[in-house]
């Protein structure tokens, strides 16, 4: 187990490091490419050998060499499919929804496109406004997210196609 960040001074190290997990940072900026970042976030956690990667508050799109390596799970401040990418708050009050959420998804290659594999609903209060809304979401889609890793980590998991389940396949032959 380790956590890693693409930049100094983040919160999540402090408390890994109180914590005595092994932390990591691979910056962005100390590689001659993205593509080269993208090997080396890849290599970096590779070295963890983990089961799953989990990120979270991670604002980089992870590349081909982690994705094809690990299984990723991502959290989204909405319910996808509806208002993927950066601003899925704003989105969503911009245009006027009454219920959104949170999702955590198995991340691909897309922008928040990949399996779902929970998800949470938030009301919209009048009067909200990005913040607050946001904030709100956030803490719901933390408990989410320990909830979820937790299922996973107990029950497994497996993906046909874009349909996500906690469980793991029946043994073949076996009645069940």
């Amino acid at each position: 187990m380790a956590v890693g960040a693409d930049r100094d001074g983040i919160e999540g190290l402090d408390r890994a490091e109180r914590a005595g997990v092994p932390t990591f940072v691979e910056r962005v900026p100390d590689h001659p490419a993205r593509e080269a970042w993208d090997l080396a976030i890849a290599d970096r956690i590779a070295e963890y050998k983990p089961d799953l990667v989990v990120c979270a508050g991670f604002m980089k799109i992870l590349g081909e060499p982690t994705l094809s390596a690990f299984p990723v799970l991502n959290t989204h401040p909405a319910l996808l499919p509806s208002f993927p990418g950066a601003h899925g708050v704003r989105d969503a009050l911009a245009h006027g929804v009454r219920v959104t959420g949170c999702t955590v998804m198995l991340a691909d290659a897309g922008v928040d496109t990949g399996p779902i594999i929970a998800q949470e609903a938030v009301r919209v209060y009048d009067g909200d406004d990005e913040h607050t809304l946001h904030e709100r979401i956030k803490a719901v889609e933390r408990g989410l997210l320990v909830e979820t890793v937790g299922r996973m980590a107990r029950e497994g998991w497996t993906v046909t196609g874009r349909t996500a389940r906690f469980g793991r396949p029946r043994d073949v032959g076996r009645a069940g």
